[in-house]
């Protein structure tokens, strides 16, 4: 594996790599839209800047008088920013999730947003190039802010009365279509206990002890398994108690989220409420219900356990996932994307769009 020379690359290596010099991590997106928006424009463009409140920035691209079919991709990355750097590849190498290139050549792109979802960005913009010289129109570009922490641009896009025939949501799915994904649920628990001196443990109670016990019913509890999604998933985060050591909790507190299936997303807060002792504190906060999607011909398919913006774009009647890169290492300092990958997601999201586009007009 070597350094690639910036007089060696692609004009697509290079536009990713412009991409990913601009850090847009979620809620400093702006300076990344108004790059694209200055960048991007061809043949006729429509160019929409929308800017909303808490700093939710939405850029629109649209070719024709009324965009019919959207792609539709983020433009916030996770933190921490990481750099790209450009490598040429060869067989054999190893890439940066360890696996072994089996490839003869390929150029591979790395750095915070490569795949999650700058590499996104750039495989669609150049798929709507290409259907632009098919003579194609009515479809739109649209790259929105805020998915990595709630789908603030999306839920923007939607509440300004956003819509259209379908949107082709870009996320890193190996290359698969998504034939569905699982929901989310997220709950904030208060577990509470009684203080006393950590000497004499029988004259209180520990919150603690009761976190241990609600922790294990969790685990010993079985979900049906969904027989498209499989097993539901949960996790703990911001886990607090804020008692000295010599004394007995009175308050332990944590979020939880699940990854819910078709079998389980309205069974589980009556299942956590039903294991939690008398007393808990429950915030409910909701979340996104599992969903199928647009499939159509001719490209494997695959289901998900992440979360994306299309549940939020419910003005699209018809909704597909597809993108270059992998989700396994999206959120991870060995993010990474293979030119190779996004060439390919350019011809299936061509091929995608043009089996929208028959569904649409079997349907009128």
């Amino acid at each position: 594996m070597t350094t690639a020379p910036e007089d060696s690359m692609s004009v697509e290596a290079a536009m990713l790599r412009h991409f990913l010099e601009t850090e847009s991590t979620s809620s400093s997106e702006r300076d990344f839209a108004l790059y694209l928006r200055d960048t991007l424009p061809v043949d006729d463009t429509s160019v929409s800047l929308d800017e909303s409140e808490g700093g939710v920035v939405n850029l629109q691209l649209s070719w024709g008088d009324a965009p019919r079919i959207y792609f539709c991709t983020h433009m916030d990355t996770v933190p921490p920013y990481i750099p790209p750097k450009v490598f040429s590849i060869g067989k054999g190498d190893v890439l940066p999730d360890g696996t072994v290139f089996e490839g003869e050549e390929d150029t591979l792109i790395t750095g915070r947003g490569s795949c999650d979802a700058k590499g996104q960005i750039l495989a669609m913009y150049l798929a709507c190039r290409r259907l632009l010289s098919l003579g194609e129109k009515d479809f739109a570009l649209l790259l929105v802010s805020g998915e990595e922490t709630g789908s603030f641009g999306a839920k923007a896009f939607t509440a300004k009365g956003g819509r259209g025939d379908a949107v082709i949501v870009g996320e890193p799915t190996c290359n698969r279509i998504l034939e569905a994904a699982k929901g989310t649920k997220r709950f904030n628990v208060t577990l509470y206990g009684k203080s006393c001196h950590s000497g004499y443990p029988g004259h209180g109670e520990s919150s603690i002890d009761k976190f241990v016990c609600l922790y294990r019913s969790l685990q010993e509890y079985q979900f049906p398994i969904d027989p498209l999604l499989g097993p539901t998933t949960w996790n703990i985060g911001h886990l607090r108690s804020d008692n000295a050591q010599n004394v007995l909790s009175p308050e332990t507190s944590f979020t939880i989220y699940f990854r819910t299936t078709f079998e389980s997303d309205a069974m589980v807060e009556s299942v956590l409420r039903g294991l939690c002792p008398d007393g808990t504190r429950i915030e409910a906060f909701g979340g996104d219900t599992p969903m199928r999607f647009f499939t159509g011909e001719g490209i494997q398919t695959d289901i998900a356990a992440f979360g994306s913006d299309a549940p939020q774009l419910g003005g699209f009647p018809i909704r597909a996932i597809y993108g270059p890169g992998s989700i396994l290492t999206a959120h991870t300092a060995n993010e990474y994307v293979l030119l190779s990958d996004i060439r390919r997601g350019v011809d299936d999201l061509v091929d995608i769009y043009f089996q929208i586009k028959e569904r649409l007009e079997q349907q009128r």
